[in-house]
């Protein structure tokens, strides 16, 4: 296990998680440092701040979240809460069968999941500014409403389309199959097992905002990764069903040229000891990262601070984290 910081910190552990395993406090070095941080602002949204971190502060995880909104989508379908991954959407949300019609009717919790609902969406970015589907869909009275009204643009399931309104769909529908919001969810079956303690997750609207509103600590970033490692479990308990962690970290779609998608977690490669090793990962704007490469048995976390940033660089920094702690390591006997 290793978790670094890209732009204010790195932590290094002489001993790595065991499989399953608790956290070990034995051999821990730390240095923290000031840097940037994305944090609530007192009247609306966010604002970028200087931020002295240390072992305690929360980090703002952007759409880090949405992968640890995927293992609460598999809890709740494992306690029988959710049906299955193929339920229609309009099941959910009665309350806008207006909205129904043939082609959205296709579309199914399953391609929320894997951001391909073939719907219209333009995805926030400092190029868009205000004049995008994200902006508009937290102005809505009704965000799922705002979603789901959204014009059809192909067939569901066919095509990846990076949509964080689908992550509105999905929050919604955890409250209405739990009878919680999703952060109070997480708390009772993902964090308290997990001794997470220490989080913050963001409402919209009443609904957590599971595109991008959680905050942990990095060390707790880790303890999902090693989650995932472990195939659902920790400390001995299945936490996570073992069959949700495989199906959902499994190539669904084509993402990009270099990656895919699974049930809202990245797939993707990398070079290790002259050969291509693959990682499972949940990726935020600005930097933020967890990996998760089972050949090595290895769990990397990093943060950064880049989250006006969508150049080249603001990826580069927390992979190139990611890529020396491949290089630092020794290849497995």
């Amino acid at each position: 296990m290793r978790h670094g910081r890209s732009d204010r910190g790195l932590e290094r552990r002489q001993h790595p998680f065991r499989a399953g395993g608790p956290w070990r406090q034995a051999g821990v070095r730390a240095r923290y440092f000031r840097g940037h941080d994305e944090v609530p602002s007192r009247f609306y949204g966010t604002r970028v701040e200087d931020v002295a971190f240390n072992a305690d502060t929360l980090h703002n995880l952007k759409s880090v979240s949405k992968s640890v909104a995927s293992l609460a989508v598999g809890i709740a379908i494992d306690r029988g809460l959710i049906r299955s991954v193929n339920e229609s959407i309009f099941s959910f949300f009665p309350e806008l069968s207006d909205l129904r019609s043939p082609d959205k009717d296709r579309i199914q919790l399953v391609h929320a999941l894997t951001m391909s609902m073939g719907l219209a969406w333009v995805e926030a970015t400092p190029a868009t500014g205000d004049d995008n589907d994200e902006v508009r869909m937290h102005k809505a009275s009704d965000p799922c409403r705002y979603v789901l009204g959204l014009a059809v643009t192909g067939e569901p399931g066919q095509q990846f389309l990076y949509n964080t309104g689908a992550l509105t769909l999905v929050s919604a529908i955890i409250r209405k199959a739990t009878g919680h919001p999703l952060d109070e969810f997480a708390r009772a079956e993902l964090f308290e097992p997990l001794g997470i303690s220490a989080f913050e997750w963001s409402r919209v609207k009443g609904d957590s905002d599971a595109g991008g509103g959680l905050r942990l600590r990095p060390r707790d970033m880790a303890k999902i990764g090693q989650l995932v490692l472990a195939g659902g479990r920790w400390n001995g308990r299945q936490i996570v069903p073992k069959a949700w962690i495989e199906t959902s970290t499994q190539s669904k779609l084509k993402a990009s040229d270099r990656q895919s998608y699974g049930y809202l977690w990245w797939l993707g490669r990398a070079q290790f000891n002259g050969r291509a090793v693959q990682w499972i990962g949940a990726l935020g704007r600005g930097g933020q990262s967890i990996r998760v490469v089972p050949e090595l048995d290895l769990v990397v976390v990093v943060t950064g601070g880049y989250y006006q940033d969508y150049s080249p660089r603001a990826f580069q920094a927390q992979y190139g984290v990611f890529k020396d702690v491949l290089k630092g390591i020794s290849p497995p006997a």
